[in-house]
């Protein structure tokens, strides 16, 4: 079972934040556990709970050569006993990644196959065979979203959190998105940050809510231009702020998901995108494992470890 620490709200102070009349506090998600970080937390509660329940031994999920869902996953299942495996998008790359090389040392075991082959992860014939491959699984989906991820993830805003005007969140498969979206109050304005190119997050989130039946008492926002060039893409000025950011909090970001969410929120601060008086909560959502394969795979450097 998966036990989380307690997430504080962490208040920022800054001249900006004096200027434009508002209040941030970021929930670190990034410390709710030691290893199963930020959002993969709550996504792999409950389906955790779900393959234990239904007495399976392996869990099975897909997933980048960078994936924080894979490294999540293969924690967690070393956690509660499980066996686990990770179907891996491309070719099998000696020597692995720091994320692969951390994953195989939890026990997991690690099947690449080609993208053209990845891209039928949901079709039911890959999927069975897969189950003759490896036998009897649990499986979770990529990135993790299901319907009992969404349950976790409605667990992330407490009572407290109730007080903010503005919920700033990143967004990569929705299902963070969706449990907020199901949680907040009616006073409340939720903000996704898309991290993938393309206007076609609208409706992948819309559907994603209409799947789940969710209806949310506030207002969705989503912005999709602070993608810098696409899914794991960035640019100059990206690095520039996750370091300006450290420097000036004490906070780790990554450059794939709460970089980017944590830039257009202040970006958006700038260009007085908030009203004076708004009180904001940036959602961390973790994932600062990834940098040390993105240092690896630019040879930029990026910070490691909060403050």
């Amino acid at each position: 079972m998966l036990t989380p620490n307690e997430v504080m709200n962490q208040a920022i102070q800054h001249r900006l934040l004096r200027e434009k009349g508002v209040t941030l506090s970021i929930k670190r998600l990034d410390l709710v556990h030691p290893q199963v970080s930020g959002n993969k937390f709550f996504k792999l509660k409950y389906n955790i709970e779900e393959a234990l329940s239904k007495g399976h031994q392996t869990l099975l999920t897909f997933g980048g050569a960078y994936s924080n869902h894979i490294a999540a996953t293969a924690f967690a299942a070393q956690e509660a006993g499980l066996k686990a495996i990770g179907i891996i998008r491309g070719e099998n790359i000696q020597p692995l990644n720091p994320t692969l090389e951390l994953a195989q040392s939890l026990g997991m075991i690690l099947h690449f196959v080609s993208r053209e082959e990845y891209r039928k992860k949901t079709e039911e014939q890959f999927q069975l065979d897969l189950s003759r491959k490896f036998g009897d699984f649990y499986l979770v989906p990529e990135g993790g979203t299901n319907q009992l991820a969404i349950k976790g993830t409605q667990e992330i805003l407490t009572p407290e959190d109730y007080s903010f005007s503005q919920i700033v969140t990143a967004i990569g498969t929705g299902g963070t998105l969706a449990g907020l979206a199901a949680t907040i109050k009616k006073h409340q304005s939720l903000i996704g940050i898309s991290s993938l190119k393309g206007t076609f997050i609208h409706q992948e989130i819309q559907s994603l809510i209409e799947f789940y039946k969710i209806e949310p008492k506030g207002s969705l926002t989503i912005f999709d231009q602070y993608h810098f060039g696409g899914y794991a893409k960035y640019k100059p000025g990206l690095i520039d702020f996750i370091w300006m950011f450290y420097q000036e909090f004490g906070i780790v970001l990554d450059p794939i998901y709460t970089g980017k969410a944590a830039f257009a929120m202040w970006d958006l601060i700038q260009n007085n995108y908030f009203q004076k008086g708004s009180s904001i909560l940036l959602i961390h959502t973790g994932g600062i494992q990834g940098n040390l394969g993105f240092m690896e795979r630019t040879g930029i450097n990026l910070p490691i470890l909060s403050k």
